[in-house]
């Protein structure tokens, strides 16, 4: 309909009609009494107003509002080009009646609900049950951000949104390949000569052996423990740079070998294995997890994942494929959102066959897939847990087949699995800041129990650690299980105890990384993953927030990424966090102040390991919290939850607006990060709740 006719003949009256926008941030007018119609119509003006406003002659004249979405951008863009603004409010004219509307529908609910509106009305409630006003926003909120968040806001108001995810890729490779610039463990420092030639030393390994001579050929150089699928990567760079230059991959001629042309080469194999794997899960994660929310959010999610500074480090900075491994249980998570779960699963598996490390996700990945299959019900349920039976048999089947008969005889199968389980190692060798390390210092395990037992108490400790997330998952799997009326309607593609899957493999993976056998230091790159992927869409005011950038702030043990010098607020995580960070700033202080003592030449890392250690444990401590707090949410650990089917084949979970909202904002579902792993169910469930809240408001109007 043109907006033309709906102007008002001259020399006739009728009520003024005001046009609303259904994306602003507050709809500030009075809702039609009609279902259909999206106008609203106004209150007359008085006749004393009338005669104020125009002459009596000239017929009457809409002037429609500018829409409040239109005056925020505007102001925040003024703010970040430090101009002054055109006027208080607008530059344009307001009808005499929009203050009125504003006043008649201040009360009355927003029909927008994004998260911020229901941010918003969660404060309000609390407010109106505890009496207490919520504070408002300081003034300095847009200057406390990050430069990447003003970034991304100041690309999107310039219609420069399809290049932010180019941009911010590429940035990424040329921080990767600034950090290689710099030096690497055991540079010049023969024999062994560090990380770069343990890579360069498999790669020439891999080239020019067989594979049953991979797992044996030398083990006190350098010998290869990591799974098949990491070393068929190792052949094909090796392949790839004897093309290039056969001196740098020359077997046992070419130990020691530190040209810059080899060490540039592996640098960019680093880089590339990014580009083909793990940066495309990201990107999948941000357009699948991250679906039900705005396109900045995903950017600013994407952002914060690119610049993760524990892989950037570890990888960049010293010859490491981590991000291969972490990139694949990233796709089997991206799959198991979109119901893909045989591709899920075939990735995962591809993860274990890159590293053994990805065993920390095992436990969180294994429960999810069988309360799925508790959740199908018997005759479907059975259906998938014998196809991801068969299709991880074979995914391992094909990664071994090498080693297997007729390739090989029988017993080479053994090679590749003693190296990779290396118990024979101890419990510990480096100064881990894990359980096992940082308690040695008073107790010496070493010297009270055998090597055997050992490994069964740290298996035992690893076990009861993740079985928190593993009874949750499978709980929340019974709880949602479908029944035999379900039976017949279409399976929607992701569960409601998906948002669980973060939660559980933040706590399966600290879990290992704090009591299991022979853990290395960069495993801590396994519980960052999880807090990070939480971290990514959390509000910056969240608990989420806090522990997502405390952990990864300690793991690299560098204020990185954070501003320290930021007033804390009132709660447990902003006081640890200061804390911590001090402590970490006045060791750093003192380790370049004074040298150890010759009677404990290791008191710094040892000092290290005590300060880092009691944040781990609380982190992992707190994914049991808010694994629980979460499936509270979602209705699995109580009674009161009824999970209804619709036509369509979609699940909605319907459950009072009272238990969400019954500790306020900071104790929501949102706020304990369920924006973040969302796929629309917290946006869902708190719109069943806001819509049921907004009815009996309307109707004790």
């Amino acid at each position: 309909m043109d907006e033309l006719s709906a102007l008002p003949p001259e020399g006739t009256r009728r009520k003024t009609r005001l046009r609303t926008s259904s994306t602003g941030v507050r709809s500030a007018y009075a809702p039609s009494a009609s279902p259909v119609s999206t106008r609203a119509e106004s209150p007359r003006p008085s006749a004393s107003t009338s005669a104020m406003a125009r002459p009596a002659t000239d017929p009457l004249e809409i002037l429609a509002p500018t829409p409040r979405r239109h005056l925020l951008e505007s102001s925040a863009s003024q703010h970040w080009l430090r101009t002054p603004p055109l006027s208080p409010v607008s530059s344009r004219a307001a009808s005499p009646a929009a203050s009125t509307a504003s006043q008649a529908q201040s009360h009355r609910p927003r029909h927008h609900t994004s998260f911020s509106a229901l941010l918003e009305h969660d404060h309000s409630a609390a407010a109106a049950r505890t009496g207490v006003k919520p504070k408002p926003p300081t003034a300095d909120h847009e200057d406390s951000t990050s430069m990447g968040r003003r970034w991304i806001r100041w690309m999107h108001r310039r219609n420069l949104r399809g290049i932010v995810v180019p941009a911010a890729v590429g940035a990424a490779v040329l921080v990767k390949a600034a950090i290689g610039l710099g030096s690497y463990s055991g540079h010049a420092t023969p024999p062994t000569y560090g990380d770069y030639e343990a890579q360069r030393h498999w790669m020439e390994l891999t080239l020019h052996l067989p594979f049953q001579q991979w797992y044996t050929y030398d083990l006190q150089y350098w010998g290869l423990d990591y799974p098949p699928l990491s070393a068929y990567v190792s052949w094909i760079c090796g392949l790839v740079g004897s093309w290039i230059e056969p001196t740098w991959f020359a077997l046992d001629a070419s130990r020691g070998i530190e040209t810059q042309g080899s060490k540039v080469f592996l640098r960019a194999t680093v880089i590339v294995w990014d580009l083909l794997v793990y940066i495309p899960a990201l990107v999948m994660f941000a357009w699948t997890w991250q679906g039900s929310r705005s396109k900045r959010t995903q950017n600013i999610a994407l952002l914060t994942l690119l610049f993760q500074p524990a892989l950037l480090l570890v990888d960049s900075g010293h010859f490491q494929y981590n991000s291969v491994m972490l990139g694949f249980t990233l796709l089997a998570l991206n799959f198991f959102a979109t119901g893909q779960d045989l591709l899920g699963a075939v990735c995962f598996v591809l993860s274990l066959g890159f590293k053994q490390m990805a065993l920390y996700y095992a436990p969180a990945i294994g429960s999810y897939l069988l309360a799925k299959c508790v959740y199908l019900g018997p005759s479907k349920g059975t259906t998938l847990f014998t196809r991801l039976a068969s299709v991880t048999a074979i995914t391992f089947f094909l990664l071994f087949l090498p080693f297997l008969p007729p390739f090989a005889p029988l017993s080479a199968i053994l090679n590749p699995i003693t190296r990779i389980f290396p118990f024979r190692r101890g419990l510990f060798e480096d100064k881990v800041a894990n359980f096992w390390c940082a308690s040695n210092v008073v107790f010496k395990w070493r010297t009270w129990a055998s090597s055997t037992s050992l490994v069964r108490l740290s298996a035992s400790l690893t076990a009861l650690g993740f079985l928190p997330s593993v009874f949750v998952m499978l709980r929340a799997g019974f709880k949602f299980s479908r029944t035999d009326e379900d039976s017949g309607k279409e399976v929607p593609a992701h569960v409601p105890f998906l948002p669980l899957l973060p939660y559980a493999l933040l706590n399966s993976s600290m879990s290992f990384f704090l009591f299991s056998f022979q853990v290395h230091e960069k495993t801590i790159l396994l519980p960052l993953l999880p807090i990070t992927l939480l971290l990514s869409g959390s509000h910056v005011d969240s608990a989420v927030y806090s522990w997502g950038v405390l952990v990864n702030n300690v793991a690299v043990f560098r204020l990185v990424g954070y501003n320290p010098l930021r007033v804390p607020q009132k709660s447990f995580t902003q006081i640890l966090s200061t804390a911590v960070y001090c402590a970490a700033l006045s060791l750093h202080v003192l380790e370049l102040v004074i040298s150890p003592p010759a009677r404990y030449p290791d008191i710094y890392p040892v000092l290290n390991v005590l300060i880092s250690t009691p944040v781990f444990v609380l982190a992992w401590l707190w994914s049991i919290k808010s694994g629980m707090e979460v499936t509270w949410a979602l209705g699995g650990l109580g009674s009161a939850t009824a999970v209804t089917a619709k036509a369509d084949g979609s699940r909605r979970l319907s459950f009072s607006g009272e238990r969400i909202s019954s500790e306020g904002a900071a104790g929501s579902y949102r706020q304990l990060g369920g924006r973040a792993v969302s796929l629309g169910f917290a946006q869902t469930k708190k719109r069943a709740a806001y819509e049921s809240s907004r009815a009996s408001s309307v109707a004790g109007d």
